[in-house]
């Protein structure tokens, strides 16, 4: 009797424990590292924990998990730039970046970015650790990070799921992660990929006028501008193109005369055409004349990899789930990936519209999943019941209102530090490299800051960096902005 009164209690209080499975609000462990970089031994200090956000009574309304690493024995660390990192969705966490880009560990992967077992990480030899330190920000409901009802209420959605709402606390947030740490005086970058394009554009001119915190740099990785790509729209619609031959390049199905050639010799080609030729045709709609019709049609085949027949069939505006359903359709009969072209997937028929699956993201999160689970617990000693979230709850999301892309040349203008760079792979065909090049012409009318502006393409997909060669050069390409935009005693002035 004895023994199951004590087996009942025992059940009880582990009932319990698991109703009550949550994150602490405000906590940190702190662990000792190194990583050679480029040769050079760097010794660091990992922090993960979490930080609240409140609302305007103080009270925690979330709690946000994050990851910083601080290189060791640095003599003035106000003059040592800090790197604040961000991935997208929304609703992403920062796992693709912090694991697969510019942190000082990585995923055991192949050079092409492909999944081996047993998963896990390994040392990273190109971060960045050894010119900034870096916060990795995993945003409300991604990651560990988790919303919090405040006191007989629910969740207030609204402060949290909607691009403004996103960019204002992430801003109040990072003011209090600046404040903790005696960061004020660093000079700050921003990094974001994909969606997070549209939330570091935004926190540019929040961080700048709500926090006035002034930053030196913004990073967009494969930047997802809304503008463009919900729009629609013969701009949109043309867009596509250069894409479409990087793609079909690297598959070897188009003509001879672009195949033997190498891709950065064509994509000029393409892009060309596609500014003079493909956007006022289809701009004309159905009012375009039968002949000049077929000749974009015979051109954009020539680009493309697809058949004139097709293009016609589609009135010149391929869809993108068409082209990675049908481009390899009468040679192998694989689909191809969206994020990044060069993966190859396999659909029930050969028929439809748009592939069955996402290739490439199916096998990232092959890969992502456990070795970001293992190195926060194992390696970080961040200990924790919390399922982490790769993709989170935070739909439905409010797209209204998005004045990202203005908020960001305005935050230039006020700021004669702040300088951009972009960063694509040739071969997404999610946000595509030339989407990419497009926003930043559209960013400046007056044309007076371009050279504050920089492109930077890579032969690989949405996670460029997940290919070995583009894991070296990309960071390399980080590396030296930061260095090309530091003040060095320059002032602030036009």
């Amino acid at each position: 009797m004895k023994k199951l009164l004590f087996i009942s209690f025992l059940l009880g209080v582990l009932c319990c424990y698991a109703q009550n499975r949550k994150l602490p609000i405000d906590t940190v462990v702190t662990t000792q590292h190194n990583v050679t970089i480029n040769g050079a031994t760097i010794n660091y200090t990992a922090k993960t924990g979490t930080q609240p956000v409140w609302n305007e009574k103080g009270e925690p309304v979330a709690s946000l998990h994050y990851t910083y690493y601080t290189q060791n024995n640095v003599k003035n660390r106000a003059a040592r730039p800090l790197l604040i990192s961000f991935n997208g969705g929304p609703g992403s966490a920062s796992v693709w970046m912090h694991l697969a880009y510019t942190g000082p560990r990585v995923l055991k992967i192949d050079d092409e970015g492909y999944p081996v077992q047993p998963y896990g990480v390994k040392s990273n030899p190109f971060s960045v650790l050894d010119v900034t330190d870096i916060v990795y920000v995993n945003p409300a409901n991604t990651g560990y990070s988790r919303t919090i009802p405040e006191t007989g209420k629910e969740v207030d959605r609204e402060k949290f799921f909607g691009i403004n709402a996103d960019i204002k606390y992430l801003a109040e947030w990072l003011n209090t992660f600046v404040t903790r740490n005696n960061r004020w005086r660093s000079p700050k970058y921003i990094i974001g990929e994909s969606y997070g394009g549209t939330r570091v554009m935004g926190l540019s001119l929040a961080l700048q006028n709500q926090q006035w915190m002034y930053l030196n740099g913004v990073i967009m990785v494969s930047p997802a501008d809304y503008k463009v790509i919900r729009r629609g729209g013969p701009v949109s619609d043309a867009m596509n193109l250069p894409y479409y031959t990087a793609a079909a390049w690297h598959h070897k199905v188009l003509p001879k005369e672009l195949q033997d050639k190498d891709l950065l010799d064509i994509l000029p080609e393409s892009e060309k055409y596609t500014i003079n030729t493909l956007i006022p045709a289809l701009a004309k709609g159905g009012f375009i004349g039968e002949s000049e019709k077929n000749r974009v049609a015979k051109k954009m085949a020539y680009y493309s990899g697809l058949s004139e027949k097709e293009i016609l069939e589609q009135n010149l505006t391929v869809p993108t789930a068409y082209f990675w359903k049908h481009l390899l359709k009468g040679k192998s009969g694989y689909t191809i990936g969206r994020l990044d072209s060069r993966y190859l997937g396999i659909d029930r028929q050969l028929s439809g519209t748009k592939p069955d699956y996402s290739a490439e993201l199916t096998s990232w999160l092959h890969s992502f999943t456990p070795a970001i689970n293992y190195y926060l617990q194992e390696e970080l000693k961040f200990k924790t019941d919390i399922k982490y979230n790769m993709f989170g709850p935070v739909h439905l999301w409010n797209n209204e209102n998005d004045n990202t892309r203005d908020n960001l040349r305005q935050a230039m203008a006020q700021n004669p530090y702040l300088n951009v760079m972009i960063q694509s792979g040739y071969y997404d065909g999610a946000t595509t490299y030339f989407n990419a090049k497009y926003t930043m012409w559209q960013v400046d009318p007056s044309g007076k800051m371009s050279d504050r502006f920089s492109f930077k393409g890579y032969r690989s997909g949405h996670m460029m960096y997940l290919r070995r060669e583009d894991l070296k050069n990309a960071n390399n390409d980080i590396r030296d902005f930061i260095k090309r935009t530091m003040s060095n005693g320059k002032s602030a002035k036009y």
